[in-house]
């Protein structure tokens, strides 16, 4: 019984070390073009239910977030068509998407 005890709190003490907090830091890119995001340049892609989202493309990488009003509602501006992108998303960084 007390094998199985010791089993048992060595494998709870496994599993809540995988749990453990990973405070990497998001807004930044570290892939070929390591930089700041706020140093891309931001486009918006519209969805197919017309409404926005920032997205930004390195290259290598990309991005999406809704786009939100200051109450956190979606803003669906018909800036475009539904299932377009618009502006410089892919402005920013020097590597471009294969074709």
């Amino acid at each position: 019984m007390r094998i199985l005890k010791g089993a048992a709190l060595i494998a709870l003490a496994a599993g809540l070390s995988a749990c453990a907090d990973n405070k990497e830091d998001k807004t930044v890119d570290r892939g070929i073009d390591t930089k700041h995001l706020s140093q891309l340049r931001a486009g918006i892609w519209i969805d197919p239910n017309g409404c926005d989202h920032w997205i930004i493309d390195d290259g290598a990488e990309g991005y999406l977030s809704a786009r939100l009003d200051k109450y956190g509602k979606p803003v669906c501006s018909g800036a475009a068509p539904p299932n377009t992108a618009i502006g410089p998303y892919k402005a920013g960084s020097p590597i471009s998407d294969p074709i």
